[in-house]
């Protein structure tokens, strides 16, 4: 009796974390219009309308489908719909996706509407087996990672038209992005760190395994680099001068026209940034973002100092995380 209702309240959870996962996606569509759904602006942007149809797919094709009462909605969904999973099957190029009218995004609400309604009975049946927990998880993060996906990309499908479209209102005071800009440093001493994810909930398979690197003594600024601070390497020629760049990255800045960063324009000698709420005058105590690779190490060049690895950057997390002690110099 106690294993069953222990087993009762996790699948309750696992219900709940479910509806609460999709039903985000859902909240992230509601401002866009069918023709939003359907622009593909290049090729590493994927219609929002291919993003609700494949986090679906997935769960039609490693949950449902082995269910001996599954109900396929439509076949053709395997190959428009899948993204990289080879064994599973052939894949639409992905380049091509913006090129496909139809299925439209009534249509993909309905296959969503279809699958979530197998899946929530599923779950909440005797025939469910816990064994496809680990699955269903990956499945929710895998959801919540093409949520990101989804704004990152209308975004930039919206950046694209002149009138600057709004996504969505926002009161930029009331979310207090504004960053210190005095130099502060997080010190950390050479040694052996560990890496890696440690703990019972979920992970992603590139977190693992755990493993000690050692790193020489290093301090990581506490504060994100400005819009403001990153205007003086622009204002100082920073895009003119190759010292600062990497060789591949001065060869593709200049192939790609780069002058600032991306989502950046000059209005009458003003700069403004497009962001999901619009356009906005680019405010000196943001955190400067939407930077390439290339980018972010010349700016760090030119104010001599270098970008940390991703061990240093890890260990200075793990050692001053979110209720940490920041005080350090």
């Amino acid at each position: 009796m106690v294993e069953a209702t222990k087993t009762m309240a996790q699948n309750a959870t696992l219900i709940q974390r479910y509806r609460d996962v999709r039903a985000f996606t859902d909240r992230i569509i509601r401002p866009l219009s069918a023709e939003d759904c359907m622009v593909q602006s290049m090729d590493d942007v994927s219609p929002t309308r291919w993003h609700i149809a494949h986090t679906t797919w997935f769960f039609e094709t490693f949950v449902l489908k082995p269910q001996a009462d599954f109900q396929e909605f439509d076949p053709q969904f395997n190959y428009l719909f899948n993204s990289y999973y080879n064994s599973i099957g052939k894949q639409f190029p992905r380049p091509q996706r913006g090129f496909i009218s139809r299925p439209g995004l009534e249509r993909i609400k309905e296959y969503r509407a279809h699958v979530d309604a197998q899946m929530l009975r599923f779950l909440d049946s005797d025939n469910y087996l816990e064994s496809l927990n680990e699955i269903i998880e990956v499945g929710l993060h895998h959801e919540q990672q093409h949520q990101e996906l989804m704004l990152t990309d209308i975004k930039h499908v919206l950046s694209c038209n002149p009138t600057a479209p709004v996504y969505e209102n926002a009161d930029f005071d009331e979310l207090n992005l504004s960053v210190a800009e005095t130099e502060q440093w997080l010190t950390c001493d050479e040694g052996l760190s560990s890496i890696g994810y440690e703990g019972v909930g979920f992970c992603f398979d590139n977190e693992q395994p755990r493993h000690q690197v050692f790193l020489q003594p290093f301090r990581l600024a506490r504060h994100f680099v400005t819009c403001g601070q990153y205007l003086h390497f622009m204002e100082d020629g920073g895009y003119e001068r190759p010292e600062f760049w990497l060789s591949m990255g001065w060869m593709t800045a200049g192939q790609q026209g780069w002058d600032a960063p991306l989502y950046w324009a000059n209005r009458d000698g003003q700069w403004v940034q497009f962001t999901l709420a619009g356009l906005h005058g680019v405010n000196p105590d943001w955190p400067v973002c939407h930077l390439s690779y290339f980018e972010a190490d010349a700016y760090a060049r030119w104010a001599g100092k270098r970008l940390p690895t991703e061990f240093e950057w890890e260990a200075a997390s793990q050692r001053f995380g979110a209720g940490q002690d920041l005080s350090q110099e």
